[in-house]
């Protein structure tokens, strides 16, 4: 396993990150822990999870791929092995279940971080996330910003920081991070930080070979402030496996049980990944090789979440990360990519 530093801290992560969203839905307690056991003994040492998870999120679920972590942190004693993070959910419709009030005050981040401890069963977090932003801003695939004036946020990146340090000084968390952000957000977070508030080290972003509008914006910022992407979906949704390919929907997949998500579905995506499917063939690779290895390579990446419904799939992930793409691949890729750019919406 190859390992790179979390900026701005003195933690070495591997540059495949151990997804776990599906645990306590798709995946059971005995699942996870096998993928957890497995991911350790390859050297994946960096785990990402939030209070919201599993999804499709429902309060009958809610917390529960936490609790699996805490389990397995419990049975074998393995906590300090592990750099852990997890992200409390911000105000939407679908996390409305979690708290009464889901804005991003004392009180909240308090109960948040607390529940989530309890049910990992750790006195810390090493990387706790803002899972997106409080404001109504273009997140979750929206490509345009409109101005809402009707949204009752109100400016809170000090507010917000300060809070986050007092649990750094407590011990509770090491370093804090932004997740589904835009460039305007990731700026004002950066710009509030201060010898008394602490810097945002990483964002987590989706990113992959169908949504590549990072590096629109983002990654400049990530080189020029040293801040790292934690990029996730980096197989849109298991599409840039190929088993969606020709209209198929496997039974148990991630579009069986989430069918209302389309952000990876459109017609646009379906020939990208034809064209990326044929690119990998041709250069003896399978779809999911050239997709994963193309995230992990990005010199803004810091570490790839893959997320895996069996271990069969984890196994084969994990095993990208010695899979280097030529220069004349790349090069192919970015000519699919100008034919149809960021399908995924």
């Amino acid at each position: 396993m190859e390992y790179k530093r979390l900026p701005n801290t003195d933690l070495d992560v591997s540059k495949i990150c151990l997804g776990t969203m599906t645990w306590g839905k798709q995946n059971t307690d005995f699942e996870g822990q096998e993928q957890m056991n497995y991911a350790l003994d390859q050297g994946v040492n960096f785990w990402d999870t939030a209070e919201l998870y599993p999804v499709p999120a429902e309060s009958k679920t809610h917390g529960s791929t936490e609790e699996i972590i805490g389990n397995w942190f419990s049975k074998n004693g393995k906590r300090d092995q592990i750099i852990l993070a997890s992200k409390i959910a911000g105000p939407e419709a679908f996390s409305s279940h979690i708290r009464t009030n889901m804005s991003f005050d004392k009180t909240n981040i308090d109960e948040a971080l607390h529940s989530s401890l309890r049910r990992l069963k750790t006195d810390y977090i090493d990387l706790y996330q803002l899972h997106w932003p409080e404001r109504k801003t273009n997140k979750f695939g929206k490509r345009g910003f409109t101005f809402a004036p009707d949204d009752p946020w109100l400016e809170n990146f000090e507010s917000v920081l300060d809070v986050l340090q007092g649990h750094i000084n407590s011990g509770k968390i090491r370093h804090v991070g932004i997740s589904n952000e835009n460039p305007w957000g990731m700026m004002k977070f950066l710009n509030a930080s201060n010898s008394n508030r602490p810097r945002m080290v990483s964002i987590q972003n989706a990113y992959s070979l169908l949504c590549r509008e990072f590096e629109t914006g983002h990654s400049e910022i990530c080189h020029r402030e040293n801040i790292g992407l934690l990029a996730y979906s980096p197989l849109g949704f298991g599409v840039l496996t190929g088993k969606y390919m020709n209209g198929i929907i496997p039974k148990g997949s991630r579009l069986e049980v989430m069918p209302n998500y389309k952000r990876y579905t459109s017609n646009e995506c379906a020939k990208a990944t034809k064209l990326y499917h044929q690119l990998a063939i041709d250069n003896g690779l399978t779809l999911t090789q050239l997709s994963l290895s193309f995230v992990s390579e990005r010199s803004f990446v810091t570490s790839n979440i893959i997320g895996a419904t069996s271990l069969e799939q984890l196994k084969e992930n994990i095993e990208t990360h010695k899979v280097k793409l030529s220069k004349e691949i790349l090069s192919e890729i970015d000519e699919i990519h100008n034919k149809i750019p960021n399908p995924a919406v």
